[in-house]
């Protein structure tokens, strides 16, 4: 299949960072705050859209499709997860973050049975690459499935909210019309922008006998019918793993070139079902040990070079904030103020911050003795 020229008309406050940067006060990724809950919105029967602010009141920058890592107590822990921001950085004195209860999902159904307008939570971040700023583009297409809606819903809303000169096309699968989350809303989007359209494609059409829509899953049919110039479009995908993998499957089965297919790279489901974090190697032997400070608290404490340090400090009882533990959620972001480390990290970190000094720790392994900004 001969691939079509991508030919785009940027629209320069979308993909410029220094709009997002500058619309409310930084929040560091790797700093911990308090943030209040001002509003709960029900969006399904199983999926529900927590407002906060800070509660400080101050303004929150962020970029469209970032998360953040909120930090409940639960029966006397405190346990991470990483959600991402629903709602846009133009509007940054409140922000959502939009949750589906997940069977077993320990933080999942903490939050639908539990928080409330006044709760208050510890939260860091924001975080993630998954962002179209910095990509100059003009026409998108947006593909998501269940709650992996939310950071394109980010990026719509933000789109909106510029009056951006964008040509978005907005595809959604769910399991049947009722599931589908932001459903009014993107009708109203659609009907007051000419350049935005949306299509919902549901497995079946449950309690909607007359529903007109693609029924079954994404595939190149509905694809090539619906969305026919899909080629000539920088596309964002975000949802369950294997909705991931069958999508980037179907476009690359058309000749799309990938270098302008973006995805999440974390499984937001596989992250809400709380499974545990890897476990650290154990140390060979022969292995010579590192010793690593901290500068702040003046803890020390000995790792091994197949060690993360994410894994050697919390051993160590340092109180070190992180989610993922995959090199993803960027929220064990630290300075090394002295030594060297091996990062092999997933997309949780950007150039400009290593040049800053900051690795992940989940994913870092100490090559020399250490000093850490913790």
């Amino acid at each position: 299949m001969t691939m079509t020229t991508l030919q785009h008309i940027p629209d320069v406050r979308f993909a410029d960072e220094t709009t997002w940067a500058t619309h409310g006060a930084e929040w560091p990724s790797g700093e911990t705050r308090r943030i209040e809950c001002c509003a709960v919105r029900n969006e399904t029967h199983d999926v529900k859209t927590f407002v906060f602010r800070c509660a400080d009141f101050t303004a929150l920058a962020f970029e469209p499709g970032q998360f953040i890592t909120i930090s409940p107590q639960i029966d006397g822990k405190i346990v991470s997860r990483c959600y991402t921001l629903s709602s846009s950085p133009t509007r940054p004195f409140n922000f959502c973050i939009t949750v589906k209860r997940v069977p077993g999902g320990e933080v999942s159904n903490w939050l639908h049975d539990n928080l409330h307008p006044g709760s208050t939570l510890a939260a860091s971040g924001p975080a993630g690459s998954f962002t179209p700023v910095g990509l100059p583009t003009g026409k998108l297409l947006y593909l998501s499935a269940g709650s992996g809606i939310t950071p394109l819903m980010a990026m719509a809303r933000a789109a909106y909210d510029l009056a951006a000169n964008l040509d978005i096309v907005f595809v959604h699968s769910a399991r049947s019309p009722a599931d589908i989350i932001f459903r009014d809303e993107l009708a109203q989007m659609q009907a007051q922008q000419s350049r935005f359209r949306v299509l919902a494609v549901c497995e079946a059409k449950g309690d909607e006998a007359d529903w007109q829509g693609p029924t079954g899953r994404l595939d190149l049919a509905v694809l090539s019918t619906q969305v026919p110039d899909f080629l000539e479009r920088e596309v964002f995908t975000c949802g369950p793993q294997g909705y991931m993998s069958a999508t980037r499957g179907v476009l690359e089965k058309a000749g799309f070139d990938v270098a302008h297919y973006h995805q999440e790279s974390f499984d937001i489901n596989a992250l809400a079902a709380e499974t545990a974090p890897p476990v650290a190697p154990t140390s060979a032997p022969s292995e010579t040990n590192f010793t690593v400070t901290l500068a702040k608290s003046g803890k020390t404490f000995s790792v091994s070079p197949s060690q993360t340090l994410l894994a050697a400090a919390k051993k160590a009882g340092a109180v070190v904030p992180s989610s993922c533990s995959q090199g993803v959620c960027g929220t064990c972001k630290t300075a090394v103020l002295q030594g060297e480390v091996d990062m092999q990290h997933n997309g949780g970190i950007r150039q400009r911050e290593i040049d800053k000094g900051l690795r992940l720790l989940c994913c870092s392994r100490p090559t020399s003795d250490l000093v850490l900004d913790l």
